[in-house]
């Protein structure tokens, strides 16, 4: 456990939440504890980072046999108290120059809802998820909310509950320079969340695409190689 806990606090002291100076001036404009060698082990108990560590090996596990399972990497994903950071929100320009190369104002969709909230009541929570570029592909929208709940469930819990704009917002700042979904990488892709509803008959996703990070809505039936999920689940606190 303690070699999983070191490695995976290892990754985030490196990630965008310290290394890129805007996101990391957010995190401290906003009020949150600095990601930190000492926070990280003392806000989460070796209990928690147990859990963390069972987490990963179940969604590798389950998830194996997914389209593009081989380029998708599980681990920890920090998300911020919504009420000091909402990363379902478009994010300040300047924050965006750390990770596309030049300040850019997000597009977000004026017909998507609030969105679905984690409020763990922590300043940050502990979610396991996808935290490399890429998710594994699933289908669509649709047949990922229709598909049957043994198909995404792991631990017991339901991994499309935490398939949200939340986290998939927190996971684009993690990742700092080198952003999910972008067209800078090897493919381009787009994460769906069939955690959120759907908005006017669509669905949400989220996507880096030509300089900025974009959270819309599209075709719920689109099921095409370049759509992605990402299952998650809530490690601290224990759902």
């Amino acid at each position: 456990m303690n070699a999983f806990r070191d490695s995976e606090i290892a990754r985030l002291l490196t990630s965008g939440w310290t290394t890129c100076t805007a996101i990391a001036g957010l995190v401290r404009d906003r009020g949150l504890p600095a990601i930190t060698h000492e926070y990280l082990t003392t806000a989460f108990s070796p209990t928690e980072w147990e859990r963390a560590e069972k987490a990963v090996t179940a969604l590798t596990e389950h998830f194996s046999r997914a389209r593009f399972a081989d380029e998708t990497q599980y681990g920890v994903v920090l998300v911020p108290a919504p009420g000091s950071l909402d990363t379902r929100r478009a994010q300040p320009a300047v924050v965006r120059a750390d990770q596309v190369g030049h300040a850019a104002d997000d597009v977000f969709d004026e017909r998507l809802p609030d969105g679905v909230a984690l409020t763990s009541g922590r300043e940050w929570s502990l979610v396991v998820g996808v935290t490399g570029v890429y998710g594994p592909s699933l289908g669509s929208y649709q047949a990922v909310v229709d598909a049957p709940v043994e198909d995404f469930t792991v631990l017991g819990v339901d991994t499309r509950r935490l398939m949200t704009r939340q986290v998939w917002g927190a996971r684009v700042l993690q990742c700092g320079a080198v952003p999910p979904d972008c067209e800078h990488n090897d493919r381009w892709t787009f994460t769906l969340f069939p955690g959120e509803p759907p908005a006017d008959g669509l669905a949400e996703s989220g996507t880096v695409l030509k300089g900025k990070v974009r959270f819309r809505l599209g075709k719920p039936d689109r099921g095409i190689g370049s759509a992605r999920v990402a299952p998650a689940l809530l490690v601290s606190p224990a759902e």
